[in-house]
């Protein structure tokens, strides 16, 4: 087992309501896992539990047997927002995690350059943060996170500031990369078609009961087609349970 969430509950001082409430999840290793709510269902509070950047109220979260108590390199997390270093060139970004953890310069070139290719940047490691494209940077990120070796990659709507079009050339390269190099990966999302074509399991959150409503299984082989009827008809099933959700 991955990462198991026990009975986990979050409550905030200045609420008379718990933001999540008997979590109970668990996540193999190598799983790909979409959560997917309502604002305001606790996506986000969720997956920073996780990172270790939030602590629960009540219950324990763990990963491979060891309980959660603080951020680390072996959970990494990626936010909408690429955090990269301006006055940094690609490939210097993506080595800045290994830079520090000790990591020699011939491992960190190695992994660096390895990562690139796999996100189709490595023509570009050489350029300024300024003179590529959002999509470009987000990949950046990407490549950056996949170099720490992580034993979790947590994703927090890494693609909902990208143009439609970017974000589903993205959605793919991260399905090919999972694939290629068997990941564990939580991922949030407003999105329940992203969701669909990235999951193996989608966690549906609720508001109204601070906790996981549903965990649907996507038992669609890949790749998938967002136009099929099958994914047509999961899609239908989930966006009603999330009632009223913009997607």
């Amino acid at each position: 087992m991955s990462l198991v969430i026990q009975n986990m509950s979050k409550q905030y001082g200045n609420s008379d309501k718990a933001t999540l409430k008997d979590i109970q999840l668990e996540i193999e290793a190598g799983e790909f896992v979409c959560i997917v709510g309502a604002s305001g269902c606790g996506k986000s509070t969720l997956l920073n539990i996780v990172a270790g950047l939030e602590k629960p109220t009540s219950g324990h979260v763990y990963l491979d047997g060891e309980e959660i108590a603080a951020p680390g390199a072996d959970k990494i997390v990626m936010f909408q927002e690429h955090g990269l270093f301006p006055w940094l060139n690609v490939i210097e970004n993506v080595k800045f995690g290994m830079k520090l953890q000790g990591v020699s310069k011939e491992v960190q070139q190695d992994r660096a350059e390895h990562y690139l290719k796999m996100v189709n940047l490595y023509d570009y490691k050489d350029y300024p943060i300024h003179q590529i494209s959002g999509g470009m940077r987000q990949r950046t990120a990407l490549a950056r996170a996949l170099t720490m070796d992580s034993k979790i990659l947590l994703m927090d709507e890494p693609f909902a500031s990208l143009d439609k079009q970017t974000s589903n050339r993205l959605r793919e390269e991260l399905q090919r990369i999972w694939m290629q190099t068997g990941r564990t990966i939580l991922f949030i999302t407003h999105s329940v078609e992203e969701a669909i074509y990235l999951a193996d399991r989608v966690v549906v959150l609720s508001p109204d009961i601070s906790g996981i409503k549903d965990i649907v299984s996507v038992n669609l082989e890949r790749p998938r087609h967002v136009y099929a009827p099958e994914f047509t008809d999961l899609r239908h099933r989930i966006l009603e349970e999330v009632r009223g959700e913009a997607i």
